[in-house]
């Protein structure tokens, strides 16, 4: 989100508007957009304010106040799925997230995850050094 106009500006293109100039003709005489004019005035207009508001911080994370368990939780079921420790979080927690969540929020706190189950190792058969070279797979009978 960008910066808010400076308290400056925004006295000078209302003292521009009460002197009688029009909207357009403020907003290009300041470089500004003749949206940000109006809504300046409007908000004079309906709440006497003529000063910038406050950024907001925006939403908190879901998970935020579940760190701490989340942590310990990890750290006893190292091995523990994503899909685990969702389900987890929905019985003792009583709290419901998707997988997209939970990774994000063991990514932000720097945890190990698990993605899914171990596999079985694949069957890929032996190469020899000279064939692996070259990408082809050797013949072992």
């Amino acid at each position: 989100m960008g910066k808010p106009y400076s308290q400056d500006l925004r006295e000078r293109v209302i003292a521009t508007v009460d002197s009688g100039t029009r909207a357009c003709a403020a907003a290009r005489l300041f470089l500004v957009s003749v949206s940000y004019v109006s809504k300046v005035l409007g908000r004079r207009r309906t709440t006497g304010e003529t000063t910038a508001r406050v950024g907001r911080a925006g939403r908190k994370p879901k998970l935020a106040t579940h760190d701490e368990a989340l942590r310990a939780r990890v750290a006893a079921h190292p091995d523990a799925t994503l899909e685990e420790l969702q389900e987890w979080l929905a019985a003792e927690r009583k709290v419901e997230v998707s997988i997209g969540c939970l990774w994000n929020r063991l990514k932000f706190l720097k945890l190990p995850l698990k993605k899914s189950r171990s596999a079985l190792p694949s069957r890929i058969g032996r190469m020899s050094l000279r064939l692996a070279m070259s990408g082809v797979r050797a013949n072992l009978t």
